[in-house]
């Protein structure tokens, strides 16, 4: 996981020095990103926690997702990512929630909604962005480019308030003395 620890550059620092608190509910990642996040010393000083909703009657129980919108959409779907994002952050007091749900396969696909299609949410306060993703590969391949765009979708947010601290030039100039 060393390649998607370099995910995590920045977001840890950024979190903290604004005291924002993240939660996670995962699917189709199975905990992955969690066990990414914990995997850095001093996460508890923003990570509250996750829950991996794998079942649906997880998803309805523990985050709040419509019973009627997994049995009309199914749980792989933006009306599931979204309920799981919001859910997961409400429940976990936290101010950011993300949700990853998603066929990783190789089983499970459709001609609709193929293997590799996973839906990521980002939920706060005021909104919440829900994107769709058609990844390739095997299954381990499909959870870990998961993590990946989460991470990079809440590295977007942070950039986009400004939250994010640019990265440190790699040519400062020298001075010859």
């Amino acid at each position: 996981m060393p390649e998607l620890r370099t995910g995590l550059n920045g977001i840890q620092e950024a979190m903290c020095r604004h005291s924002l608190t993240l939660a996670v509910a995962e699917s189709c990642t199975g905990g992955l990103l969690a066990g990414l996040i914990t995997s850095l010393s001093g996460s508890s000083r923003y990570f509250r926690g996750g829950v991996v909703a794998y079942h649906n009657q997880v998803k309805a129980d523990l985050l709040g997702v419509p019973e009627q919108d997994l049995a009309a959409f199914g749980a792989v779907s933006p009306q599931v990512a979204v309920a799981m994002a919001g859910g997961v952050r409400e429940r976990l007091a936290a101010t950011l929630g993300l949700g990853i749900t998603g066929i990783a396969g190789p089983d499970g696909g459709s001609r609709e909604k193929p293997v590799g299609t996973v839906y990521i949410a980002l939920s706060t306060a005021a909104d919440t962005l829900c994107r769709l993703h058609n990844f390739s590969g095997d299954r381990e391949q499909v959870r870990h480019q998961a993590v990946a765009a989460a991470l990079d979708m809440l590295k977007a947010y942070l950039a986009a308030k400004g939250l994010l601290s640019p990265a440190p030039a790699l040519d400062k100039p020298v001075r010859r003395s």
